[in-house]
């Protein structure tokens, strides 16, 4: 006999425990979108000649022909101005163990790449030493996204790092995967 599938927290919880609809505000979205791990990418360019970055969570592969992806940056963003204009951006997808470069990244104070390991390539793309993956790209469009920009970028290059474990963000804490098996 085969029975219903039921959500995880439903066979666990007791009717006071269950899930309830929340009200479709920021901090209700932030937490919902909090539930979706994500990993998290470093943009940077050099502007003026010094290393310019900042941290993009909403990152997604587009295309393969062309070869595109897309981050998503708030329209409040001061860094991301100064890194639009950039003829070539560097994407670097953190490691486990960068939560502090993170951090920084996301900040709005101090010095981003303080302690960090980092090169650029003849065209201005800033790449983190120590990255899952390094990808270099150029602005190909910029769609409105409420109160995000919506950015498709063309991929010029990619250089995969084997054995280096992505950096992962779920519900505001930095985890580790581990293998299923």
């Amino acid at each position: 006999m085969v029975t219903p599938a039921h959500h995880p927290t439903e066979a666990a919880a007791s009717a006071a425990e269950q899930p309830n609809s929340t009200e479709l505000d920021g901090a209700a979205l932030r937490q919902a979108f909090g539930a979706y791990p994500t990993g998290v990418v470093a943009l940077g360019a050099l502007r003026d000649g010094e290393p310019v970055g900042l941290a993009v969570s909403s990152f997604v592969s587009i295309s393969l022909e062309p070869p595109m992806v897309a981050v998503s940056v708030a329209r409040t963003s001061t860094t991301w101005p100064r890194l639009r204009e950039a003829p070539e951006l560097g994407l670097s997808v953190l490691s486990r163990g960068q939560g502090a470069l993170c951090r920084r990244l996301a900040s709005r104070a101090g010095d981003r790449f303080d302690g960090t390991g980092w090169q650029a390539t003849p065209d201005g793309a800033v790449l983190i030493h120590d990255a899952a993956l390094w990808l270099t790209a150029r602005v190909h469009a910029v769609y409105d996204g409420g109160d995000h920009e919506i950015v498709l970028l063309e991929l010029l290059t990619v250089e995969l790092f084997p054995g280096v474990e992505p950096l992962v963000f779920h519900t505001s804490q930095f985890r580790e995967l581990t293998p299923h098996g």
